[in-house]
């Protein structure tokens, strides 16, 4: 009698973290700064959800300058992978299904997007690893909703302190959800993360 063969989910089961990195006005410079205090290797997935309506994003093309990581424009049913950097793109809501991105119209064209928000929901739903929010640089308070959700499911949650950011509305906004769990500059993001997947990989 043969063995039963796992099933694909089961083969392909990820549990590495996925690093949400939410940003707007100002982000770029935090993005830099957080990029080039990680190794290439940690074993995260960093996914930089910035906000752009109507202007093609060029995060895809400037921020290879400051990582060894491959950095991707995100495209429909893109697998997640580790020590890779990706990009959304503009005018899109970012899900994650099976273990892969999904695409979507963003769903609030108009005002402040949320697609941080969409996003960060959809990893607490759909995301077996551990998850860290980091809400950095941004007009408005998109990412806030969601950051009491990441902590439910034992997610780290990290806010850029405000004097070193370019626009601290949203890492205010953060802070003031009451579930941040770090408010600190990009460079001391980078080095707790790299705290964080440490402790990860020993505990498998």
């Amino acid at each position: 009698m043969k063995a039963e063969k796992p099933e694909k989910s089961e083969i392909m089961k990820k549990d590495f973290p996925v690093v949400c990195v939410g940003g707007s006005a100002g982000g770029l410079d935090a993005y830099i700064r957080l990029l080039k205090n990680m190794p290439a290797d940690m074993g995260v997935a960093i996914v930089i959800v910035n906000h752009l309506r109507t202007v093609a994003t060029m995060l895809h093309e400037i921020l290879p300058n400051y990582t060894k990581m491959p950095v991707e424009l995100i495209t429909e049913r893109l697998d997640i992978k580790p020590n890779h950097v990706f990009i959304i793109p503009e005018k899109r809501d970012l899900h994650v299904v099976n273990d892969e991105f999904r695409l979507m119209p963003i769903s609030k064209p108009y005002g402040w997007p949320d697609v941080i928000t969409v996003f960060l929901k959809s990893l607490t739903k759909n995301w077996d690893g551990k998850l860290i929010a980091v809400i950095v640089s941004g007009f408005d308070g998109d990412g806030a909703d969601a950051l009491c959700g990441i902590k439910e499911v034992c997610g780290i949650t990290i806010a850029q302190k405000p004097e070193t950011a370019k626009q601290p509305d949203m890492p205010i906004s953060a802070i003031e959800s009451g579930c941040i769990d770090f408010i600190l500059s990009p460079e001391d993001i980078a080095k707790e993360i790299i705290k964080i997947a440490i402790k990860v990989e020993k505990g498998k």
